[in-house]
């Protein structure tokens, strides 16, 4: 549960200050005391930033230069939006397109990102009217890789 005397958003911060790599049973907590998402909330551009726990995922993220992702419609996604120097943002095609679901994690169903060709999903939870957290979960990876998308 988010904690008793503090917002989601501010406990998000104390995550976002924080130095170092953050517990992932703390995430874990904060995460799931989060309410869930509508597809429709999801829809938009979106900016994002991960949240370290020494994921595998965070380092190639980095070396991609990830953004943030653009939710077009429920079936038209763009899950990397990448910037390279100099440039626009754009839509990475180095992990193809996704599509957005309900699908039940942790025991409670909330908008869902799906890879169209990877066994990759990210399920988000509302920190704030602007701002979700997510978790990508990947078949066969026991890391869970924890990220958050701040609306345009």
């Amino acid at each position: 549960m988010v904690g008793r005397h503090m917002s989601a958003e501010d406990r998000f911060q104390t995550f976002l200050a924080a130095t170092g790599t953050l517990q992932v049973a703390a995430l874990l907590e904060y995460y799931d005391g989060l309410e869930p998402v509508a597809i429709e909330f999801m829809l938009g551009d979106w900016d994002g930033g991960v949240l370290s726990t020494g994921h595998e995922g965070e380092r190639q993220m980095a070396l991609v230069n990830w953004v943030g992702k653009t939710f077009h419609s429920r079936d038209d996604v763009d899950p990397m939006i990448t910037l390279e120097a100099g440039k626009e943002r754009r839509a990475n095609p180095i992990l193809g397109k996704a599509s957005l679901r309900m699908v039940e994690f942790r025991g409670t169903s909330t908008a869902t990102m799906i890879y169209d060709k990877h066994p990759i999903f990210d399920h988000f939870r509302k920190i704030g009217d602007d701002l979700v957290m997510g978790v990508m979960d990947r078949k066969g990876d026991a890391a869970l890789l924890f990220f958050y998308l701040r609306r345009r």
